[in-house]
């Protein structure tokens, strides 16, 4: 059978078991539709709408290609969750591609992705939005002059061990700061797209006039816009990391991203209309932090509200970007493809605190040695790669096992197109561009080949492992989960 047999067989009927003198925790299930609307949403808008529309506009080089990147980042995101939408209702399980690429493709791809994902894609995520959390709070600081950069990674630091506090601490309160903090950025949203339709109503239209002039055409270009697009549309897939914790994880996941993409994707498209409309190409180029040189040019005195609002989205955003990471490290130390720390929940407050705290060192790490633009590129190389794997996976699932249950089905021609752009994505860059830190990237995936043979697949492990895994488990009082099997 293609399908993987789940490794353990625990009771999925209750959160404690007792019959054997010991207690098994589970994570609660208590992500319900307003709330993964609120992590789907919530974690797409972040930093990206106030920090990659120049980037999109520098390398597109006219205001109406840049908005058809947006337009069609949108379109590709919905494809893209519509088709992890019908394989989180074929294998319910927690872990998103990871856990896809593990009963679809088998242990050593998953280990892979487990392997970079976890190290570095992940935590690269999570330390950009994080600096550019930094790059907008203390910006209000030093008017008229760039902020010290050790100032900023502080402060982004300083974020990452409030993040860690909070996801560790409780499930409910992490999901409630993520409603709190959606409904936030939407308002700000909204008074972006309010004071761009005045503008626009008041005549200021010339950024629009020749809006195709001097449109880049190299292939290499538009996929580099493209990556800087998607970083803003990045959490479309985050609720599959997150499925055993969704009530009724088959209507939820559909439901949920049907909503949330739609709506950030015309958000999106009427922010950049307003950026335009408040500034010309050449002033949105210069710009340091787009939506903050909106406000100084639109609101004036009450500009402090853009910087104010941004840095509550960005926080808003890193904290589903956080909960979701960690629950990557987690489910594959259950799997077996990393330490057995890392499986462990909290006894009292029934978070993987574990592998929180492990994706926050990671993340921080990322902060001292990287810059925003760099993590993303980095970061969407290797995303759109696994994310190429995975809908591969759903189609031999649509070709090969059509009689597997599943609840919702999505047309086949949507998963072909999000392969389609994947491939391209990946490789157009590499063609037109190629860069030495792309084969540092792919070293590196491969590098994860001399430690999946002695340690997963011989299982060969040091004999002090096990005393660290003891000595960890008191000190954190944490103990092994069992599995939601749905």
């Amino acid at each position: 059978s293609t399908m993987r047999k789940r490794k353990t067989t625990d009771s999925p009927h209750s959160s404690t078991d007792l019959s054997e003198g010991k207690e098994k925790l589970r994570l609660k299930q208590e992500v319900g539709l307003i709330s993964g609307v609120s992590l789907i949403a919530g974690t797409m808008i972040g930093s990206g709408i106030f920090m990659s529309p120049e980037w999109v506009l520098y390398r597109m080089g006219s205001p109406a290609s840049s908005l058809l990147i947006w337009a069609a980042c949108g379109l590709l995101a919905t494809f893209g969750a519509l088709s992890y939408a019908e394989l989180g209702t074929i294998i319910k399980e927690s872990g998103g591609e990871y856990i896809y690429i593990l009963r679809i493709f088998g242990s050593f791809p998953a280990f892979l992705f487990a392997y970079t994902s976890v190290i570095l894609v992940r935590p690269a995520g999570l330390a950009a939005v994080c600096l550019s959390f930094a790059e907008y709070a203390v910006v209000p600081f030093y008017p008229g002059c760039s902020s010290p950069q050790v100032v900023v990674k502080c402060t982004a630091a300083a974020c990452i061990l409030l993040l860690t506090i909070i996801n560790c601490l409780n499930v409910r309160l992490a999901t409630s700061i993520m409603n709190i903090f959606t409904a936030a950025k939407l308002l700000a949203l909204l008074v972006i797209v309010v004071g761009g339709l005045v503008l626009l109503a008041n005549g200021q239209t010339q950024s629009f006039q020749n809006a195709f002039q001097n449109t880049t055409s190299g292939i290499g270009a538009v996929g580099v816009a493209f990556y800087q697009g998607l970083w803003s549309y990045d959490g479309w897939n985050n609720l599959n990391y997150v499925t055993e914790e969704l009530k009724k994880p088959e209507v939820t996941l559909p439901r949920a991203v049907m909503i949330a993409i739609p709506l950030v994707t015309c958000l999106y498209l009427l922010v950049n209309v307003s950026y335009l409309a408040a500034m010309t190409p050449s002033e949105l180029l210069s710009s340091r932090a787009v939506a903050v040189t909106w406000g100084d040019k639109v609101l004036g005195s009450w500009a402090w509200l853009i910087s104010l609002s941004v840095a509550l989205s960005t926080f808003g955003s890193s904290n589903g970007t956080f909960f979701s990471g960690g629950r990557v490290c987690y489910i594959a130390a259950r799997e077996g493809h990393m330490p057995d720390i890392l499986s462990m929940a909290h006894v009292r407050c029934l978070t993987p605190s574990p592998a929180l705290l492990f994706t926050s060192a990671m993340s921080l790490i990322m902060i001292m040695s990287g810059s925003f633009t760099s993590i993303v590129n980095f970061f969407s190389f290797i995303a759109w790669l696994f994310y190429g794997m995975t809908i591969s996976g759903l189609l031999y699932l649509k070709i090969k096992k059509p009689e597997l249950p599943r609840s919702y089905k999505v047309p086949i021609i949507i998963p072909i197109i999000v392969l389609m752009a994947a491939v391209y994505l990946v490789v157009a860059p590499i063609i037109d561009q190629p860069q030495t830190e792309i084969l540092y990237i792919v070293l590196f995936i491969f590098s994860g080949i001399i430690l999946y043979f002695p340690l997963v697949h011989f299982k060969r492990h040091p004999r002090f492992l096990q005393r660290v895994t003891l000595h960890l488990q008191l000190l954190l009082e944490v103990a092994p989960t069992t599995k939601d099997a749905n």
